[in-house]
Formats: C-alpha cells, structure tokens, sequence
C-alpha cells in the first residue's frame, strides 16, 4: 500500500519541475503602490492615534506609515535636522506632497480630483507632515504639491487622523459611495 502512494507522489513532483517550490508557480512580487506618510514624531497611543488608525483602515490602499524622530535644539536647528531627515526617507521617484500652511487648500471634491491627477501621474505618492516647528523650506522646495488643510494651525499628530478623514472622502467620491454629502454644508 506504500509503494502506489510513494509512485503517485513521485510522479506529482516530477511533472511539475521548475516552477518553485512544492510544485506551485512562483508568485511575482507585486510592487506596492501604497502611498506613504512620513511625519516627525511618534505618534502614541491615544484619541488622534485612534482617529488616524480608523481612518487609514478604510483607505484602500493604507498609507505606509513611516516615522521621523523629533529633533532638539533651537527652532531653526530642529527644522534643518527634521528636514533633512524627511528628505533622506522620501523615495526619489516619489510625488512629494507637503501639507503645509501655504499651501493649496482645495475642498473635497477638488481634492479628490487631485488625487486622481497626482495616481495618473505614474509616480508613488508620499505625504510629507512636519514636526512642530514646520517645515523646513528644502522640504517645501523639494515637494511637487503643498496642500493645506485650511487656514487654521493644526497639532502635527491630529493632521494625520485628518489627512486619512480626507483621503477616504477622496476614495468615497470618487467612487460614488454615500460617505461624502455634497449638500451638507
């Protein structure tokens, strides 16, 4: 009884050589075309940790999260390390886009359009959030796009749970999906 299960697995693996391991074909490896967030700062656990983390869930694909340690020293000091630091973690061929004060502040359905631009472009995109002192302007120069959140001043951590907030309404409009109200004001 032996014999026939040993042939039958024999013959099983022979016919199929070369396409990996057990007998299946290798898997391609997929390039991930998730757009990423570099911040300044670790975010800890708590209510802005809790807004980013639901909405970031909801967004297909999530943002890659990668954080950038604070900097010390005077504020111009912590700008140029901080800055330097985005800088070293932004991928080359990204599409940098800065959130910055100064910048573009479009409501959703523009900003859902201009997702849709910045995704044909070809290009991974990369969310640049600053550290309590701002940006520093090799950062500002550097970024493609500035996108503001509109003209009030923002805590760092809570401009994460809202840049998702806006990322997803984004997705929901352009998709046709109820999330997004038009009429409300």
């Amino acid at each position: 009884m032996d014999g026939p299960r040993r042939r039958r697995r024999r013959g099983f693996r022979g016919g199929r050589r070369g396409r990996g391991r057990g007998g299946r074909s290798p898997r391609r490896r997929r390039l991930s075309r998730a757009p990423l967030l570099l911040a300044v700062g670790r975010l800890k656990p708590g209510p802005e940790a809790a807004l980013f983390a639901q909405h970031n869930a909801r967004l297909r694909p999530p943002l890659a999260v990668r954080e950038i340690p604070e900097a010390r020293g005077s504020a111009a000091e912590v700008r140029r390390r901080e800055g330097a630091a985005l800088l070293e973690a932004l991928p080359p061929a990204a599409l940098a886009i800065a959130l910055d004060l100064g910048g573009h502040a479009p409501d959703s359905e523009g900003l859902a359009a201009l997702l849709t631009r910045w995704e044909e472009s070809g290009k991974p995109l990369a969310f640049i959030i600053g550290g309590a002192e701002g940006l520093d302007p090799a950062v500002q120069a550097r970024a493609d796009q500035r996108l503001s959140l509109g003209p009030m001043t923002w805590p760092h951590f809570l401009v994460r749970g809202m840049l998702a907030e806006q990322l997803y309404r984004a997705q929901a409009i352009r998709s046709g999906h109820p999330y997004h109200r038009p009429w409300r004001p």
